[in-house]
């Protein structure tokens, strides 16, 4: 269970807090969306969420472990695929998610399921190239592999389906779908409302740094459609 308790976050020479008592709470195997528009605290929470910032008020636990107190127990047990991908370009694909591999000791069934999910992004005859020659897409297809290999409690995703193919967006949710029957929980943040509607069971909305709606998909769009609950919000 990922629980974010009261978390606020502000940053330096602002007075307006990023994100002003966050809470939400995620099971094991829930797919959760997390919405909002630009600036309004989604990528703030996913990186206090993941370590990357500190923050000052309350506290986020991944199976009752505080990212405050131990980070490193907390970061062996999830992965996080930012949105615009920073990875070395010196390397090939395979050496970088040989390389992750090693940071979290994955050694039985590396080979296996780097080729398996290689394949199944289309890029297993491409895995020596070096990344550098590596379009956006193919770069979040590696990082996405090197995230899963290791099977993470929780997979943190920032807008995952920005610069994959049709094709490749398709096997990403099949996969999300795949890891959360077998217990992973998944906190991603994504702009197409229809994807998050079909894709999740939970979802929270947020706005200048305040959640304003949460729950289940049922319970957040009632009888209309996520869009229309959106457009209705942010109307206000």
């Amino acid at each position: 269970m990922l629980e974010i308790k009261n978390v606020s976050k502000t940053y330096k020479k602002s007075t307006v807090k990023a994100i002003d008592h966050i809470q939400i709470t995620i099971e094991d195997g829930d797919i959760y969306g997390f919405a909002g528009p630009n600036g309004a605290g989604k990528s703030t929470t996913i990186k206090c969420v993941t370590g990357i910032l500190d923050f000052e008020d309350g506290d986020i636990l991944l199976d009752g472990v505080s990212i405050k107190k131990n980070a490193l127990e907390c970061k062996r047990n999830m992965a996080y695929v930012p949105d615009n991908p920073d990875i070395y370009e010196n390397l090939s694909g395979i050496d970088y998610i040989n390389f992750i591999c090693d940071i979290y000791g994955v050694k039985e069934e590396r080979k296996d399921l780097i080729h398996h999910y290689a394949d199944l992004f289309g890029i297993k005859d491409r895995l020596a190239d070096s990344i550098k020659n590596y379009s956006h897409g193919m770069k979040q297809k590696v990082v996405l592999i090197a995230a899963i290999v290791h099977k993470p409690k929780l997979l943190v995703l920032d807008e995952p389906f920005v610069g994959l193919d049709p094709k490749a967006a398709y096997d990403l949710k099949e996969i999300m779908k795949e890891l959360c029957s077998q217990g992973t929980m998944i906190f991603f943040s994504s702009h197409v409302l229809e994807v998050v509607e079909k894709l999740c069971n939970k979802i929270a909305i947020i706005k200048e740094g305040k959640i304003i709606s949460s729950g289940t998909i049922e319970e957040v769009k009632g009888d209309t459609s996520l869009e229309d609950v959106f457009l209705e919000l942010f109307d206000e």
